[in-house]
């Protein structure tokens, strides 16, 4: 279990993060959002132990992060930059890794590059960004590590070889219990992939919930009024947005729904539609009521 308590981290005169609490459970894919900034990458780096937190916890399986060699072997992290490697084939890549993780898995290794067919004696500065991306993630599958983290998971694969990767990340969690986190601005692989979501702003966690809490307790209502009713009298409603559009009123109501719905009803409805919403709406409305600027969510 990963477990992040009251974390700060700073650089000169700002806070990166700034008092992260949150957990991620044993054999769970994780979902980091947040803009640009918002802290995602620095906490990937505190998980595997490449920052020191200023204050507060960083702990995998109970036991510190930085620092402690037995928790390092159990962590494997795809950076979003992979230049150290640029000089080195793929074949050199391997055996690198194969060299720090005794736990690599050769035969697992040769199985997942026979799927993506990358050359194995170009240096991988002749490589795409998501050819690279792809290399990484094979090692890093390879090396059968409890936990694995990855910036940006998806990034510069196109659709073909997402779904690949993504499929490879599945197995490996089915068959050796993986750990997943991702950071990723793209909601819609968030709720494909994930079961748990954590979102950042401006070094804080804004929530860190299971995925299908968050898509079961905010939903959307169309309804219509024979007399305008105000959000003061459906006062016992949690209303993230409400508006009205001629004699139709929107709501985005968080809740139960028979009791926002009994809470409607009281004022004799002309009509009553609950309409699915998409993660990104939900996030969007979240974001709002909590006051940061949602149209900067997935800058």
């Amino acid at each position: 279990m990963i477990e992040v308590r009251n974390a700060v981290m700073r650089f000169d005169d700002k806070n990166a993060l700034d008092g992260i609490t949150l957990s991620v459970p044993e054999g769970c894919a994780y979902g980091l959002l947040g803009s640009n900034g918002a802290g995602k990458s620095t906490l990937l780096r505190l998980l595997s132990g490449i920052y020191r937190a200023n204050s507060g916890e960083v702990r995998i399986d109970g036991e510190e992060v930085y620092d402690n060699a037995s928790v390092k072997e159990r962590v494997f992290f795809i950076n979003d930059e992979t230049v150290q490697f640029n000089n080195m084939t793929l074949t050199e890549m391997r055996d690198y890794y194969k060299r720090f993780y005794g736990s690599f898995s050769e035969e697992l290794w040769q199985k997942l590059h026979s799927a993506l067919e990358l050359p194995l004696k170009k240096r991988l500065n002749t490589f795409s960004k998501g050819m690279k991306r792809q290399a990484a993630v094979i090692c890093g599958i390879a090396c059968r590590t409890p936990y694995l983290f990855l910036d940006e998971a998806f990034d510069g694969l196109d659709p073909t070889m997402r779904i690949i990767v993504k499929q490879m990340l599945i197995d490996a969690m089915v068959d050796n219990k993986l750990t997943v986190i991702f950071s990723s601005h793209n909601l819609g692989e968030i709720d494909e992939f994930c079961d748990r979501v954590g979102l950042l702003h401006n070094g804080k966690v804004v929530f860190d919930r299971e995925l299908d809490s968050v898509k079961g307790s905010v939903f959307k209502i169309q309804t219509a009024f024979e007399s305008p009713v105000t959000r003061e009298q459906l006062s016992g409603v949690d209303i993230l947005h409400m508006e009205t559009s001629g004699s139709v009123v929107h709501i985005i109501a968080r809740g139960d729904r028979e009791a926002v719905r009994a809470a409607v009803e009281k004022f004799s409805p002309k009509l009553y539609d609950e309409i699915p919403l998409s993660l990104e709406e939900i996030f969007v409305y979240e974001m709002e009521v909590l006051g940061y600027d949602s149209s900067k969510l997935g800058g």
